[in-house]
């Protein structure tokens, strides 16, 4: 697969889902969350269970019983290796 199909793997589909949040100072609600990755549904979900149990993300909720996601340390280092494997990519032509 080459870096143009449209398509994004797993890797790239989980990094998207975590830069999503940081960038909305690391605290996002769940429908908004879903239209940014511009995921389906049931692929949301997917991921969405995959992440938590990864320890990636966590739900934190407010007083008004309100549900957000935010990253966990582990996250924050998910995104920043992805970044390293991504410049490694690029400086190699791979």
């Amino acid at each position: 697969m080459n870096n143009k199909t449209l398509k994004r793997d797993k890797l790239k589909v989980i990094y998207d889902i975590l830069k999503i949040i940081r960038e909305h100072n690391n605290s996002i609600r769940a429908t908004p969350l879903l239209r940014f990755s511009n995921l389906s549904f049931r692929s949301f979900s997917e991921y969405e269970s995959e992440i938590i149990q990864k320890e990636f993300i966590k739900i934190i909720e407010d007083k008004k019983k309100k549900k957000y996601y935010t990253l966990t340390s582990k996250g924050f280092e998910y995104l920043d290796k992805y970044k390293l494997i991504q410049r490694f990519i690029e400086d190699f032509d791979l």
